[in-house]
């Protein structure tokens, strides 16, 4: 993880009062809030799950974010992207996103990147931060993410949500288990189902992105189990829940390389 003297002179008063929820946890303490006051992190798409995977990170204390989407507000994004409010309508989603965090935690370090990056963009991007949120809605997007983190050795924290359906899983094949293409082998330069055209109950991203930032907490202070190697599946209109156990594929072009 990236260096820096907050952790290095230890938790401040203040600190210790806003965060000492999680530090009574005994496996967490204040060994992992420290981590994360030294941990940056990249959300890529600030929408519905990029908005409460941000606002629980920033809560949380993760000492900096990097805020990542080149679109504007519309008033269709009111009814789950939390972090966003009318008066946001026509403003960039990383800067509305950005406030909206400077209100919740004025401790927490934010960059904005108020455009749609691309693959060059990526790597460079990707080897300043210790962990990625991958919280866009189309492939080439999530392929190029995944990339980016191999080359990077960069944890990826994913999920896709739509209707009442979403999956969730951690893709870090540097330290074992399977990327993202070897989930979806087959590359492809087309959108994934969207919330615009097939629909989406608001509950639905703010439980994944809920469980993303819940996945990124756990990898950057060292807190219980992380989702490597399992793709979590829910269905909220049953709450029917299950993991599945996502094996590495020894011929996947993306990270087959690191078992060869």
């Amino acid at each position: 993880m990236s260096d820096d003297v907050s952790g290095e002179k230890g938790l401040t008063d203040e600190q210790l009062l806003r965060y000492n929820r999680q530090i009574l946890l005994h496996d967490f303490d204040v060994a992992g809030q420290e981590r994360l006051l030294r941990a940056r992190v990249l959300v890529v798409g600030l929408g519905g799950l990029g908005c409460p995977a941000a606002l629980y990170l920033a809560a949380a204390g993760v000492g900096t974010l990097l805020l990542a989407d080149g679109d504007a507000v519309e008033i269709s994004n009111l009814q789950r992207q939390i972090a966003h409010g009318d008066a946001d309508i026509g403003r960039n989603k990383a800067a509305s996103a950005a406030d909206a965090i400077a209100a919740l935690n004025p401790g927490v370090a934010v960059e904005v990147i108020a455009r749609r990056l691309t693959e060059v963009e990526l790597p460079p991007l990707v080897a300043r931060v210790d962990l990625v949120v991958d919280a866009t809605d189309n492939y080439p997007a999530r392929f190029a993410l995944n990339r980016a983190c191999i080359a990077a050795g960069v944890p990826l924290v994913s999920a896709a949500a739509v209707r009442a359906e979403g999956q969730l899983s951690v893709f870090d094949p540097v330290r074992g288990g399977p990327c993202y293409r070897c989930l979806y082998p087959e590359e492809a330069d087309v959108a994934a189902a969207t919330c615009s055209e097939s629909g989406v109950l608001a509950p639905l991203v703010g439980v994944l992105g809920s469980l993303q930032a819940m996945e990124a907490l756990k990898i950057l202070a060292g807190f219980g189990e992380p989702l490597r190697g399992t793709l979590l599946l829910l269905d909220l209109r049953s709450m029917d829940i299950r993991r599945l156990a996502l094996p590495p594929r020894a011929d996947c072009p993306d990270c087959g390389h690191l078992r060869a």
